[in-house]
This record gives structure tokens, C-alpha cells and sequence, in this order.
């Protein structure tokens, strides 16, 4: 399904595919439209009855008439994908069930319906053999259940669970999509979230791109939900992120990541939260490729270019394409680095064949030498290194610092801010040792959700925030793994005279010690300072360092 990216990522996602031995997991669940291959499965116990087995709610239902419900596959935001039976022709079949939020205003369900029946439109109108085929949509009760092609197979990204794929396969898989997005953009259509769990491996070396859902086809009104965007945050083009118009060119890009995360084993813009992994779409480049040389390796290292009118086009990608596909195929592997060693690579049958905690141990080595969450620091930006509070701050170099009082009765903080005092940069910590009274929440979402709570209802006297209802926009994300939440909240001052707006940003995370960690960015809600606000609490919140976690 989907993943709108300006929300958090899955809990459990790495920030490297995870190297592990194949799973007889059906169904696939990163591949909503697709089944376990056929013969994956046991010869008969798949269709045998578990006495007291739990079955999907919902299984054994009729949708239109003529879709008889068997099995949930997967399912996102949007909806529930489903294996059925078509009974009218006696075929089985995907089946888009659409959920959407109860709490939703009307006009936001209808835009949401309406966004699930231009999915069923943008691939229906491709006539490809790399794009799902769509046989119907099925209107109950005003939703739109969308009816596809079922394909025995699973999703590139849960391969990329098992290891990485050599040079010719990932060109193979890599034409495939290319065709299919060529396919796309000639009709008028960006596809917009290209990714691994939207490609699908079926059988006979079929690969199939999937999941339309917030495509964009020229000429229609847009409906992406207002005040973010769409797509998944490490896949996105960095003109997107700037929001400018995308293009085809947008898509390239998205491919160009997926190839470099098939090869190396890593996904090279992937950070601990959302924040961070915009700022390293727009800033970092990634290592060169290790695993893809030669034509493959130009076709990655010029699809990853950060200005889209340097990228090669879909005939020059192409051309690389084909031949990294021809040519001889060399062992396959993954590579690691350790410290002051030569590159190793260990070949899929040993990565399956030798113990788990030798691969673990061998992937935690890579990932602190690589370093994958500090992003390059901008120009005139320093670090300070908060000892008190057992973290390190990335700021402005020119802020200026204010710290407790020597007798101060709370010194677990400190803040900096620019000359105006517009924007201001604050870390604070409560240590559970100090914790008498048990105000610390049991996780960084729970103290996150109080926060909120207090700030839609009762405000904030020292930030000027008066009572009563705001807009706020929590969301729980991740920091180095670990749970963490963010919550952005615009109000005016209550200033009787004159009432300004203004913005927070505040991010939460609770290290192992059962300290809490908050670092608050307080700017201009509108004027001048409002973008070079959220710039700065970007940064800082990407670049905050705990020493313990």
C-alpha cells in the first residue's frame, strides 16, 4: 500500500535492508496484490481447514455480486487487499477493499475514495505487460473496491530481506520498471511512490509495478492531503521535496534509489526520522556503489543527481540498462566494510548458511563506520557538545547560548537563539533518577500525546499560548531505531495588543536509561522567518546526537 511520507516510517524498519535467512511467511506482507508462489507451498495442508484456526474478518463475503472474499493479503492506510474468486468467470483475483478513518470530514472521505478510484483509472489506461492489470471497480455503498490481476509472487522488497541481487538481475528488474514508468509518463502519468514493496516478482521472471494510488495524471485537480506530501520520504526526488512540479525525471530518481538499496544491501538516504531523511535527500551523497560497476553503476550514480535536468533520460538509462543485464554475472554478495579491513562479500548461500549473530555483529561494524544518520552539517552550522545533558546540539554557528542560573532548581536545559530572539533552539532532558513524582511518560508517543493535549486545551503560559482548540499535527516516528514522536503546533501569541503567530516544532525520544529527551524550535508562524524557522528545526532535530541511547 502506500506510504503518504510525511508520516512516520514502518516501526520495525531498519535503516539497511536486514540480512536474514528466507522466511516462509504467506502472505508476502509487503506485497499486498501478490500470493506465495505456488510451489512454496505445502502440497495440500494450504488447503486444508485448522480446526480453530481465526479467520479474516470479512472472509466469505460477496462484494458486487460476484467477488467472493477468501483471504486479507496485506493491507496500508488506504485499504485492505484481499484475495478473491471471481465467480462470475471462475478466476481468483485481487481486491482493493477501501478503509478510510471514521473521524474524517466528509469532504476528506470523498477525496480519499476519489483518490482510490483514480488509482483503478491511472492503470487502467497503461497497457503494459510491468503494470497490474485492473479487470473492474466495484461501487458498494459509494466506495470504490478496485478488482486486479492476482500475482504469484512476492515484492522486491522482501527479497531485499533475505540479501542483495547481482548486477544483471537488478538490470533485468530494473528495465522492467522502466518500462513500465515509460509507459506511464507517455499517458501523462507520474507513479510518484517508486519503491521495492511496489515492484512485484511474479513468476516467469515477470516483474509487475503496482500500487497507483497517488499517482498524478496531467490535467487532473490535485488531491494530496493538505499540508503534506505524498510518497515514500527516502524514494522521493529532491525537487519534490522543495516543492517544485515534479516530472518524469521524479520517477527516474526513485528508481535510481531503488537500484543502489538492491545492490549494496542499504538504502542510501534512509535516517532515523522523517526530518532527517529529507535533509539527507536534499544534501547527502551516498557512497559510490560497491556492489553495481560499469554501466549499472552510471546508470545509478546519474539517476541519483540532484538536479533533475542533469539526469540521463529514460533512453540513456536504458541503453545502461541493457548492458549491465548482458554482462557476465559474478558471484553474488553484500558488501561490508570494517574498520581498516578490504571490502569482504558474502556470497547468499553463506549469508543463509552461517550463524545469524556473525551477520548481525558484521552489519552493526558496517553501520557505525558508515554512520548513516548524521547527515552533512550545513554551512555555518556548529555543534556543541551539552555534557550536562549527555548530547550534543547542532545549531547556527551565530546563536547566541542562554543557561540556567547557578542556583537555578531546573538546570536540565539549555537554549539557544538568534539575535532577534525570532527563532530559538531548546534541549531539555528529565532524568528518571530525579523523577519522583513520576511525571515522565512510559515512551516518547505517550509523553508526546500529554503534551498535546495540554497545548490544544489549556496553552502555554510561558510561550504566550493562549486556551482552547489548535491544529496540531502529532506524529510518532523513529531515532536510531528507537521509538521516538515530533508534534508541530501553530497558535497565536495572546498578546492583547498584538497577537502573533507562531510555530513549534518538538521532538520527544526516551533513551534506554528511561530519560526524556525534548528539543523544542520555536519560529515565526508566517512572515520572512516562518521557512528559515522549520530550515532550523529540520536540521537540528536530524542532527541531535544522545549520547546514551
Amino acid at each position: 500500500m502506500s506510504n503518504h511520507g510525511g508520516g512516520p516510517q514502518r516501526p520495525d524498519e531498519p535503516t539497511s535492508f536486514g540480512l536474514q535467512p528466507p522466511r516462509p511467511i504467506a502472505p508476502y506482507p509487503g506485497n499486498p496484490y501478490a500470493q506465495p508462489q505456488a510451489d512454496s507451498q505445502p502440497p495440500a495442508a494450504s488447503t486444508q481447514v485448522v480446526p480453530d484456526a481465526p479467520r479474516d474478518s470479512g472472509a466469505g463475503r460477496l462484494v458486487a455480486g460476484r467477488y467472493r472474499l477468501l483471504a486479507k493479503l496485506g493491507h496500508g492506510g488506504m485499504g485492505t487487499v484481499w484475495r478473491a474468486k471471481d465467480e462470475t468467470v471462475d478466476r481468483e483475483v485481487a481486491v482493493k477493499e477501501p478503509r478510510v478513518p471514521d473521524h474524517l470530514p466528509e469532504r476528506e472521505q470523498a477525496n480519499a475514495y476519489e483518490r482510490m478510484r483514480r488509482e483503478a483509472r491511472a492503470a487502467a489506461r497503461l497497457d503494459h505487460p510491468a503494470v497490474v492489470n485492473v479487470h473492474d471497480v466495484a461501487v458498494v455503498d459509494s466506495r470504490p473496491w478496485i478488482v486486479m490481476e492476482l500475482v504469484q509472487g512476492r515484492s522486491l522488497g522482501d527479497v531485499l530481506q533475505e540479501g542483495t541481487l547481482g548486477v544483471r538481475e537488478a538490470a533485468r528488474i530494473g528495465l522492467e520498471v522502466l518500462g513500465a514508468l515509460e509507459a506511464a509518463h507517455a499517458a501523462g502519468i507520474l507513479h510518484r511512490d517508486v519503491k521495492p514493496d511496489n515492484v512485484l516478482l511474479g513468476r516467469y521472471d515477470r516483474v509487475v509495478l503496482t500500487d497507483f494510488g497517488i499517482a498524478q495524471i496531467e490535467g487532473e485537480t490535485s488531491l494530496t492531503d493538505t499540508g503534506g506530501f505524498v510518497g515514500s520520504p527516502e524514494y522521493i526526488a529532491p525537487e519534490r521535496v522543495l516543492g517544485r512540479r515534479p516530472g518524469p525525471a521524479s520517477d527516474l530518481w526513485s528508481l535510481g534509489v531503488v537500484l543502489y538499496a538492491a545492490t549494496e544491501g542499504v538504502s542510501p538516504f534512509r535516517r532515523a526520522n522523517t526530518p532527517a531523511t529529507l535533509q539527507s535527500v536534499l544534501h547527502a551523497a551516498p557512497a559510490a556503489p560497491a556492489s553495481a560497476r560499469g554501466p549499472l553503476a552510471d546508470a545509478i550514480n546519474g539517476l541519483l543527481n540532484k538536479d533533475p535536468g542533469r539526469r540521463p533520460n529514460a533512453t540513456e538509462v536504458r541503453r545502461l540498462l541493457d548492458e549491465a543485464a548482458r554482462e557476465p554475472q559474478p558471484t553474488q554478495g553484500v558488501p561490508l566494510t570494517v574498520p581498516g579491513g578490504r571490502g569482504i562479500r558474502l556470497g547468499r548461500k553463506a549469508l543463509l548458511g552461517i550463524g545469524a549473530g556473525v551477520v548481525a555483529m558484521a552489519v552493526a561494524v558496517w553501520l557505525v563506520v558508515a554512520d548513516p544518520f548524521a547527515g552533512p552539517l550545513p554551512d555555518g552550522w556548529t555543534q556543541h557538545q551539552e555534557k550536562a545533558l549527555g548530547a550534543t546540539l547542532a545549531v547556527p554557528a551565530d546563536y547566541q547560548v542562554s543557561r540556567p542560573e547557578k542556583d537555578a532548581t531546573d538546570k536540565n536545559w539549555v537554549m539557544y537563539s538568534d539575535w532577534s530572539g525570532s527563532i530559538s533552539v531548546t534541549l531539555q532532558l528529565a532524568k528518571k533518577s530525579e523523577d519522583s513524582s513520576h511525571q515522565i511518560k512510559d515512551s516518547s508517543a505517550a509523553e508526546m500525546y500529554a503534551d498535546n493535549g495540554e497545548f490544544k486545551d489549556s496553552g502555554a503560559y510561558e510561550l504566550q499560548m493562549p486556551s482552547g482548540p489548535k491544529k496540531t499535527h502529532p506524529e510518532e516516528t523513529r531515532y536510531h531505531g528507537r521509538q521516538a514522536a515530533e508534534n508541530t503546533v501553530p497558535y497565536r501569541t495572546n498578546d492583547s495588543r498584538h497577537q502573533r503567530p507562531r510555530e513549534l516544532k518538538i521532538f520527544y525520544y526516551k533513551n534506554t536509561a528511561g530519560d526524556m529527551y525534548k528539543l523544542t524550535v520555536g519560529y515565526p508562524g508566517e512572515g520572512d522567518f516562518t521557512e528559515r524557522g522549520r530550515e532550523v528545526a529540520r536540521t537540528a532535530i536530524a542532527n541531535l546526537d544522545v549520547d546514551r541511547l
